[in-house]
């Protein structure tokens, strides 16, 4: 076999060791152990001792050639294959090959060694046997899940799915759980006990339910069978949990905070965690918008996908419970356990990694359930429905500890949480942080009319109407948009306590002339009339009165109605007298202007008087008897007139 150092300066680092000055061979011998245990499946690698990698000026990768002295080379040599031979287990065998160095008094020690099906150990001359395993360009000890990835694909252990469950036999199956689980497969439940002699498997993807100890003969359940149709799974395996958190805010910092501890099979426990996800698979409504009114705030199949897969996938030697974290913008799915080895993180983030079963015979299971999507589609419908239905893509992390995906709530239904904490702080008393939010969703959707609602009330409880002054005149090409509530709510808020004149009041009147237009029920029309006369607009209100009762005889005789064409009338006589009043003015102008005076207070005070006799309202009522009073005060001749 010839051996091209060129060409391996361009493999990748994950199979080729460089030792330019072998001070230990433990090192090699470590390294070699490492690239027969081939965790990576990249059928082995190469020591190359007597050189070292290195960039040129170009940056490109090269080769320097120092060598070992012969008499060093065979003392290498020697250890290597005797500690190969003597204290790896089972012993390795590598391949040698000497090439010449750039020095002639050196040459090229090369190592070669090829994956084996077995899982070897070494014993170092500081430590107990060891496994090693080649990770990138380094070799690390194989710990815990590597450790365990590592015995099962060299067969010398079974996946953790396929091991007899320590201590339970076959009277820890709950036959009931099993037969529901076999007839929701379609499978006859008159066969229960031919599957549990651990001689019938369900499929030729799974191994039987039960195995036979060689020793004692006993019947024992495997893993998968325990997790899934154990009547006491937490005995057997303790991290057999789920966890359901629901948190009222963005993080768990919130000081309420609900939690369900879930207990039984994995199968109870992926049901009972879909029946609690229904809730959160909601739909927001928006009216404003025909072609998708209606939208989910999460696509049901995503979130039941996400819930088979931290259930199916997980690594249940690990004791830590399956989360669900609940949050206002967010659910959270945490599996423990890493990814299994062999799938990129960049791949599963896309949906294009190859499928990799941790827990194969679980997963076969909560596919022929219907609890999971086949091999392979889990990740890839999650993306799909969450980009069918408009909600922001996933979010996919793993690292060492756990596999976690987020699904973000639909950017409406995001809008409308932050609208609902807005609410809150107003009712808090926190007008500043509720002002903030609401400006912020008014900059995504200007015309969400729950916003402006509230970005009026908080204008109005801070006595300031120059800001929300400022955002209509802004956006007055889209007035025509808001619906006659809102524009009466907007105009409201602006005439809070501010003077009879200046941009507030010309601003509110714009909103009620638009209001004036809609048609609108008796309690919105009473709104608008009350909010035209505090912007002294009194001539367009008695016009909408006045309207409204042509159109519904009826009505005329409404109490609430009545006390608004009064106040309007008596708004009107107010502004007649001052123009009576005022020297200036020609004497034919003034004497006109009594004239009229007199009219309107005549007209207020029979429909105050109507009014007053019909209203039941005791708030109405005092309204009515203040509007009298100042009538009479209005009738009082002024000094010198004429």
């Amino acid at each position: 076999m010839h051996v091209d150092l060129d060409e391996l300066a361009r493999k990748e680092g994950e199979q080729v060791e460089w030792k330019e000055n072998v001070a230990d061979t433990d090192d090699v011998v470590a390294t070699l152990s490492a690239f027969a245990n081939d965790l990576q499946n990249l059928g082995g690698g190469y020591v190359v001792c007597g050189a070292a990698e290195v960039r040129d000026d170009a940056g490109f990768p090269s080769i320097r050639r120092q060598g070992l002295t012969a008499a060093r080379l065979r003392e290498v040599e020697s250890k290597v294959l005797t500690d190969c031979r003597d204290r790896v287990s089972p012993p390795i065998t590598p391949l040698i090959e000497e090439l010449p160095s750039d020095v002639a008094q050196g040459r090229l020690l090369v190592f070669i060694q090829p994956s084996t099906r077995s899982a070897h150990q070494f014993r170092s001359r500081k430590g107990p046997e060891v496994h090693y395993v080649r990770v990138g360009r380094t070799t690390i000890q194989a710990r815990n899940g590597i450790l365990r990835e590592l015995l099962v694909r060299k067969g010398a252990q079974e996946p953790w799915d396929r091991r007899p469950c320590s201590g339970a036999t076959i009277d820890d199956i709950d036959l009931l759980a099993l037969r529901d689980a076999l007839a929701r497969m379609g499978i006859p439940g008159d066969n229960v006990d031919a599957y549990l002699s651990g001689m019938h498997a369900l499929s030729p993807f799974v191994p039987p339910l039960c195995m036979r100890e060689p020793l004692t003969g006993v019947l024992r359940p495997l893993n998968f069978a325990m997790l899934l149709f154990g009547r006491d799974v937490q005995r057997f395996v303790a991290g057999a949990v789920a966890i359901v958190s629901t948190y009222p805010g963005k993080d768990t910092a919130t000081p309420h905070a609900e939690r369900l501890e879930l207990a039984g099979t994995i199968v109870e426990q992926a049901q009972r965690i879909r029946g609690l996800m229904s809730i959160q698979a909601g739909t927001v409504y928006d009216k404003r918008d025909p072609s998708t009114p209606n939208v989910v705030k999460y696509p049901t199949q995503a979130l039941y996908e996400a819930i088979g897969n931290a259930a199916a996938h997980r690594d249940y030697e690990v004791v830590d419970p399956t989360r669900v974290r609940v949050f206002e913008d967010r659910v959270e799915f945490i599996s423990p356990g890493s990814l299994p080895l062999g799938v990129r993180l960049e791949d599963f983030r896309e949906g294009r990694a190859h499928p990799k079963w941790r827990n194969q015979a679980l997963a076969w299971f909560f596919t022929k359930l219907q609890l999971a999507q086949a091999e392979g589609q889990g990740i890839p419908t999650i993306l799909r429905s969450m980009r069918d239905e408009g909600c922001p893509p996933p979010r996919l992390e793993a690292d060492e500890n756990s596999v976690v995906c987020t699904l973000p709530a639909h950017p409406r239904h995001a809008l409308i949480a932050r609208l609902r904490e807005s609410e809150r702080a107003l009712a808090r008393g926190e007008f500043e942080l509720s002002r903030v939010s609401i400006r912020e969703v008014l900059a995504q959707d200007p015309t969400n009319e729950w916003a402006l609602r509230l970005f009026a009330e908080v204008h109005q409880a801070l006595r300031d109407p120059e800001p929300l002054t400022a955002w209509v005149q802004t956006h007055r090409g889209s007035l025509a948009g808001y619906s006659a509530e809102v524009l009466l709510t907007l105009s409201e808020a602006l005439l809070a306590g501010v003077p009879t004149d200046g941009p507030q009041r010309e601003t509110a009147g714009e909103l009620l002339a638009i209001a004036a237009g809609r048609r609108m029920a008796e309690g919105e029309l009473r709104r608008l009339g009350v909010a035209l006369n505090r912007a002294r607009e009194h001539k367009r209100a008695l016009s909408l009165v006045d309207d409204y009762f042509r159109e519904s005889p009826a009505r005329a005789q409404s109490a609430a109605l009545l006390q608004v064409r009064g106040d309007a009338q008596l708004g009107l006589a107010k502004m007649c007298r001052t123009t009576a009043t005022t020297p200036r003015q020609p004497l034919a102008l003034r004497q006109r202007a009594w004239r009229e005076h007199d009219a309107y207070l005549a007209d207020a005070e029979r429909d105050l008087r109507h009014a007053l006799d019909g209203a039941a309202d005791e708030g109405l009522r005092q309204i009515i008897v203040r509007n009298l009073d100042f009538l009479q005060q209005l009738r009082k001749p002024p000094s010198g007139r004429r």
